[in-house]
């Protein structure tokens, strides 16, 4: 169910925001939350302030600066009726692109090393670009965007997809069926469509996709500092009561805290 733009709230409008005061945007958010209805709602929202071209690179280079040349109205083929290079397509691009023109690219993270180079000079050139990644490569073009973080969608439209979902399939799951499948999603729409289809098939699930695995350093330096609490009551004997109960409150106190900063791994689905 793909959201419109009202849907998309605060980060769409961020969005166009930055856009229209020329400004190149990284929009980060975990696979299957919606990045490429957000992508698509740009594109054509923007479409009408700005001469836009919206791509995704597939393995053919050629392919994608066509696909671009052709929806910002460049010329793909020479005076003589034929088709351009890839170089002769980047060159033909760049001069007739500038402050007005918007690129969009759904999945940053296949753009290529040429690609990046090529973008390096349309964004010395004006040129806006919205590009979509689960999280910033750090390096070349995305070090000078400007960094927007998609929220995750809300349970009520999550059970709107695993609903419709359902009826796609010619599944009759109830409300209940559906309040017992919804945290094994969590609060993304893709795995949301993947859960209805495995119950369809009568597939196990009973464990979330959607959890990543837990950092445990702190814990392991939490047992370090018990260990350290022996090591003061072994060194504190006899009238020495002020050391040890020192000591103890000391590595307590340290031991506390680094279990309180245990959590889950920043990671994204799809990073």
């Amino acid at each position: 169910m793909a959201q419109t733009p009202r849907e998309l709230g605060e980060q769409f409008d961020k969005v166009c925001a930055a856009v229209r005061a020329g400004n190149s945007i990284l929009v980060l958010g975990e696979t299957g939350t919606g990045e490429d209805d957000f992508a698509i709602a740009v594109h054509e929202t923007m479409s009408a302030e700005f001469n836009c071209a919206i791509a995704t690179y597939k393995g053919s280079l050629k392919k994608f600066f066509i696909a671009i040349a052709m929806q910002l109205d460049c010329p793909t083929e020479n005076d003589e009726g034929k088709p351009l290079t890839v170089d002769g397509l980047k060159e033909e691009i760049l001069v007739n692109s500038g402050e007005d023109t918007l690129l969009v690219f759904p999945e940053a993270k296949r753009l290529t090393t040429s690609i990046r180079y090529w973008l390096e000079d349309m964004m010395a050139a004006g040129v806006r670009i919205v590009c979509f990644a689960v999280a910033n490569p750090g390096r070349d073009i995305f070090l000078e965007m400007l960094e927007i973080e998609l929220e995750l969608p809300s349970d009520a439209h999550i059970r709107l997809v695993m609903a419709a979902e359902a009826q796609r399939v010619g599944l009759q799951v109830n409300q209940s069926r559906l309040a017992e499948l919804q945290p094994l999603a969590g609060r993304n729409p893709m795995l949301a469509r993947k859960i209805i289809k495995n119950e369809a098939l009568g597939l196990k699930q009973d464990k979330p996709e959607h959890t990543q695995y837990v950092v445990i350093m702190p814990v392991i330096i939490a047992a370090l500092m018990a260990f350290g609490i022996v090591r003061f009551i072994g060194m504190g004997t006899g009238n020495k009561g002020l050391y040890i109960t020192g000591g103890v409150c000391l590595v307590t106190g340290m031991a506390l805290k680094q279990l309180g900063s245990v959590r889950g791994a920043r990671k994204r689905l799809g990073q």
